[in-house]
């Protein structure tokens, strides 16, 4: 059996990464030591190489694996063959899902913060595996609505905007709890946020499409 594992409750390696998870969040990886990580996970220090070689794999398996079990939240595909407010919608309840996981989701994303301001690498697979995928499937959205006469940095321009209003909510948990706690009270103020920023994300949208018909008319006429 592996190390400090016992028949029953979770395995000594999920106890390593959620106490991993809070510590690293908490103190950063330089700060979090693998023997007060294993204290805090009730396991042997040896299980830590016995599961993920080394610190670093330890830290790679915090940053990614708590929300692994989420289901597949992006399908292209399906977003083209929506109507552009449909599509939209169904994209920011996808965004938003992970938020609907509470106090995980809040460590995973002070985590991923504090990854940000002290950097190891692990975010590179995030931006891959994540968040491209989403500023594409939206960016993909927005050539298809605007047309692709309007110049790709404003299609880009337009996207990070857009999501940026969703990014807000991941980020700024603690302060949106502190002003109006109701917004992300449970999953179904979530889904009511997704449906708003829906909304908004059109207003923007329909705003951009006047700007560019107003620049192409200014420039034949």
């Amino acid at each position: 059996m592996p190390p400090h594992d016992t028949p029953a409750g979770p395995s000594a390696r999920s106890r390593l990464v959620q106490a991993a998870l809070r510590l690293f969040a908490e103190k950063g990886y330089e700060a979090a030591g693998t023997r007060e990580i294993a204290e805090a996970a009730g396991a042997n220090i040896s299980a830590i190489r016995y599961y993920f070689g080394d610190k670093a794999g330890l830290y790679r398996a915090a940053f990614t694996e708590p929300m692994a079990d989420l289901p597949a939240r992006l399908n292209r595909e399906r977003y083209a063959e929506l109507p552009l407010a449909a599509a939209l919608g169904q994209l920011f309840r996808d965004f938003l899902e992970p938020l609907k996981r509470g106090e995980d989701f809040r460590l995973v994303m002070k985590l991923h913060i504090r990854e940000m301001i002290e950097p190891t690498g692990a975010w590179r697979h995030e931006i891959d595996a994540e968040i491209k995928p989403h500023h594409d499937a939206l960016a993909m959205l927005l050539r298809r609505h605007l047309g692709t006469a309007c110049p790709d940095t404003d299609i880009h321009r337009l996207a990070f905007a857009i999501m940026g209003m969703a990014v807000h909510f991941y980020a700024g948990q603690e302060i949106v709890a502190a002003i109006q706690p109701e917004i992300l009270m449970d999953p179904a103020a979530i889904d009511i946020l997704a449906e708003r920023l829906s909304g908004y994300a059109l207003s923007m949208i329909t705003g951009e499409a006047r700007r560019l018909a107003a620049q192409q008319q200014h420039a034949g006429g």
